[in-house]
């Protein structure tokens, strides 16, 4: 044995005998029938073993015949092959050979055996059922007291009446364990569906909140590329310096998408144990401060644009700083992609003492949001993240005007 190996140590016998019953039941699961003949088989040996001439000793006329002991021995014994399938009808089967077992004083002990079937009565069957049972157990015990009536009833009547009390409890314990069993294996596999529907909905809404960031980030910085290299194009043959600037712009917002996509992705790799080298550092998510850079950015690209605030700004959660960036990054990202030209754009943030309320409007021409566009549906879901209210639409004069509201929380409200 070597120094890693541990001696093991005994296992008790409660174990042991767990084992063994779970291998029992496995067997009956598998082959039910095959252990109902080898049940059965094992009653009808000891009855029959019985029936060679044991009986005699406890018997009230051990004359009977032998063959009418044999008949007897299997008439109580047989029966229980139907004990679980149909145990009422086999517990009449054996009243009928218990009757003639009392009336000719034969006194089998396989009379006992019946007492299985009403064991599995009790188990299986309605409770109600045990009163039939109980008077199929009892009455043969009649046929004694009228064809012997030298003893005493009570001493007849009395001991069968306990032994059926007692099996019938023994079944109805057991019973009522492998319901009490049942209800808890139900009940863990209720809450493993429900675990795993909770995962399913926790990674549809993370794909959902990936897919917003896929879409802000991407759809922003391509819109303002495109708006510098149409204006690069343009600049090119007149002034090669505003080309030359406006390539450099295109450089610096494609490298800015890079560095927020790399950041994204980064979050949503699977963590190891060991962090490998090199990994990037995380930055923080945009925050209202970064406003005047998305509306710098905005104005290179060729979307004159103005940003205002009103009233004093309040210290925001957070996720709700992001939520606000990102729905005024869509916004822009709208009124450059499809307002067309000469088109302006204007940033107004207001803070109230109960909300804080972000307006983006522009003078462009832009129509309806195209079929499957997840531009306006980001929008709400974030501003519905936080019970806020989003109100998007055309302008009467011309242009797009998108109003979101978002509740301050209570510890900063003022």
């Amino acid at each position: 044995m070597t120094d890693h190996e541990q001696p093991r140590a005994p296992q008790p016998l409660a174990q042991y005998a767990q084992r063994l019953t779970e291998r029992v039941r496995a067997f009956d699961r598998r082959r039910p029938l095959v252990w109902d003949l080898l049940v059965t088989g094992f009653f009808v040996i000891a009855a029959l073993t019985d029936g060679t001439g044991g009986w005699r000793n406890t018997a009230a006329d051990p004359q009977a015949p032998e063959w009418l002991v044999v008949l007897m021995s299997l008439g109580l014994s047989v029966p229980v092959l139907w004990r679980r399938r149909h145990p009422l009808a086999a517990l009449t089967a054996t009243a009928a050979a218990s009757v003639v077992n009392n009336w000719t004083g034969s006194w089998l002990q396989a009379a006992l055996i019946q007492f299985v079937i009403v064991f599995n009565i009790a188990l299986r069957l309605p409770l109600k059922t045990l009163g039939r049972a109980a008077v199929l157990t009892i009455l043969p015990m009649t046929a004694t007291f009228l064809r012997y009536p030298s003893g005493s009833w009570d001493q007849l009547i009395v001991p069968q009446l306990w032994c059926f009390v007692l099996v019938a409890l023994a079944g109805i314990a057991v019973r009522s364990r492998q319901d009490h069993t049942q209800a808890l294996v139900e009940r863990a596999r209720r809450l493993e569906v429900e675990r795993d529907q909770q995962a399913q909905l926790a990674a549809a809404a993370e794909r959902a909140r990936i897919a917003r960031e896929m879409h802000d980030i991407i759809g922003h910085h391509l819109s303002v590329i495109t708006g510098l290299a149409d204006g690069g194009s343009y600049a090119a043959a007149r002034s090669p310096e505003r080309a030359g600037q406006a390539l450099t712009a295109i450089a610096t917002t494609s490298r800015q998408a890079l560095t927020e996509l790399r950041r994204l992705l980064d979050v949503l790799r699977e963590e190891s144990t060991q962090e490998p080298p090199g990994t990037p550092e995380l930055a923080p998510q945009p925050a209202l401060t970064d406003l005047d850079a998305l509306v710098d950015g905005v104005r290179t690209a060729g979307l004159p644009c103005t940003f205002e605030t009103a009233g004093a700004p309040a210290a925001l959660p957070p996720g709700i700083q992001l939520a606000l960036y990102r729905i005024t990054q869509e916004a822009l990202t709208n009124a450059l992609k499809h307002g067309g030209p000469h088109t302006t754009a204007t940033v107004d943030l207001s803070y109230a003492s109960d909300a804080v309320t972000l307006t983006v409007t522009d003078t462009g021409h832009g129509g309806a949001p195209a079929p499957g566009g997840r531009g306006l549906t980001g929008m709400r879901e974030r501003t519905a993240l936080y019970h806020g209210t989003l109100d998007a639409g055309p302008q009467p004069t011309g242009g797009w005007r998108i109003t979101a509201r978002l509740p301050l929380p209570k510890e900063t409200t003022r």
